[in-house]
């Protein structure tokens, strides 16, 4: 009789490693493959701003929406702070938002961050990291670039100048919605 259980033993240990390696692959590569891409509508975010208020995308409805997630430790994050702060500038009568998800960082050291740099557009706290497993965002900065019909357009890994993102924001512009 113990010969007999060994092949079932062996099935039920074999399905409990498959869901276990499921398990643990799902854990650290996100919610499956369900990451954005160019074309598909942006992860909904719930995040609380630097102003104090709770942001959503559905208040930027109809608006082009630069979203880059960065952090102060993070050098080309910092880099490209300048470049985002004068798009920002350019193009928000235009109805441009320019949406900046800080991963991780403390409250207090974000504001002295962008006081010190002078940047007033909106910034978000992704405390939990909770939109960078959403976004699929690996390599920091990483920007999302979305157009007036809400789809995402462009999607930037690293570090951006002030020309590409110009041209990445004229493109939005131009875009019907």
């Amino acid at each position: 009789m113990g010969k007999a259980r060994r092949p079932v033993q062996i099935i039920v240990l074999l399905c409990i490693v498959v869901l276990g390696a499921y398990a643990i692959n799902s854990a650290v590569l996100g919610r499956g493959n369900d990451k954005p891409v160019v074309g598909s509508k942006p992860p909904a975010v719930k995040l609380l701003g630097l102003d104090g208020k709770v942001h959503t995308l559905d208040e930027y409805k109809g608006k082009a929406i630069v979203i880059n997630f960065w952090a102060t430790w993070c050098t080309y994050c910092v880099n490209e702070m300048p470049a985002l702060q004068q798009q920002w500038e350019k193009w928000r009568d235009s109805g441009v938002i320019v949406l900046g998800i800080n991963t991780g960082e403390d409250k207090m050291t974000v504001t002295n961050f962008t006081q010190q740099l002078g940047t007033d557009f909106p910034i978000l706290f992704d405390t939990d990291n909770e939109a960078v497993r959403d976004y699929g965002v690996v390599p920091m900065p990483t920007t999302f670039f979305v157009d007036k019909k809400g789809k995402i357009a462009s999607i930037q890994q690293g570090e951006l100048n002030l020309k590409t993102l110009n041209e990445q924001i004229k493109q939005l512009v131009q875009t019907e919605g």
